[in-house]
């Protein structure tokens, strides 16, 4: 199946390398380009994308609240957003806007095009490194506002079946479908079933704010050597 891009950043120059570089690959078809967030929501819906890959710093309209914007529409595309730092106060929020993950500028080509169809497949991208840089980053408030919003994401969380809950952590710690499936004894489509379950009961976009509700609610702890540890 062909992958509908729409590449939005200020910079020509940028526009036009990732144009090369995207449009070389048999199943990415890019529909259209965008130099400002005002100019998102038309271009989707004129070009209907699964993917919009998205800048964060542009003038006028940035990227983040063209995120948060496209993100609350009715069957909206995947957002990849573009960045140059790894753990940034924007990134974060727009993946908690619903961006499926990020990658930075200076990624190489293929990793480029890997990522635009694992977002296109419905996978989080978020590397280990750059998830626990993230993660610190969302922890990182007052002990009080910490609490408080610990104690409301553990709420969400309780409302899902047992089941359903497992599966959640098991998201959190940052492991695939096919992991989950052989930790919890559970097929592949079941696990599926149980994320888009999560998904709807909770009015969540994606994975990647499945993860970020378990970390609020501080059910994983990293543990010595960085790596994600246990469930608490």
């Amino acid at each position: 199946m062909t992958i509908r891009l729409i590449i939005v950043d200020d910079d020509p120059l940028v526009r036009a390398g990732l144009t090369f570089m995207l449009g070389g690959a048999d199943d990415i078809e890019i529909v259209g380009e965008a130099s400002d967030g005002t100019e998102v929501a038309a271009l989707v819906e004129r070009c209907a994308p699964e993917v919009v890959l998205m800048d964060i710093r542009m003038p006028v309209m940035d990227g983040l609240t063209a995120t948060e914007t496209l993100r609350r529409t009715p069957d909206a595309p995947e957002v990849l957003v573009l960045t140059t730092f790894h753990a940034d106060e924007q990134v974060v929020r727009a993946l908690r806007a619903g961006a499926a993950g990020f990658v930075l500028k200076d990624t190489p080509p293929a990793e480029i095009v890997s990522a635009v169809r694992r977002v296109a497949a419905g996978d989080p991208v978020l590397s280990p490194v750059v998830t626990r840089q993230l993660m610190t980053q969302v922890a990182g408030v007052s002990t009080g506002a910490r609490g408080a919003v610990a104690a409301e994401a553990a709420d969400r969380l309780a409302t899902l079946a047992e089941r359903e809950r497992e599966v959640a952590l098991a998201v959190g710690q940052g492991r695939s479908n096919a992991e989950i499936a052989a930790s919890l004894y559970m097929s592949v489509p079941t696990v599926k079933a149980h994320v888009s379950r999560i998904l709807a009961k909770l009015d969540l976009n994606n994975r990647v704010q499945i993860a970020l509700l378990v970390h609020d609610a501080e059910l994983i702890s990293p543990d010595a050597d960085g790596r994600e540890g246990d469930v608490r």
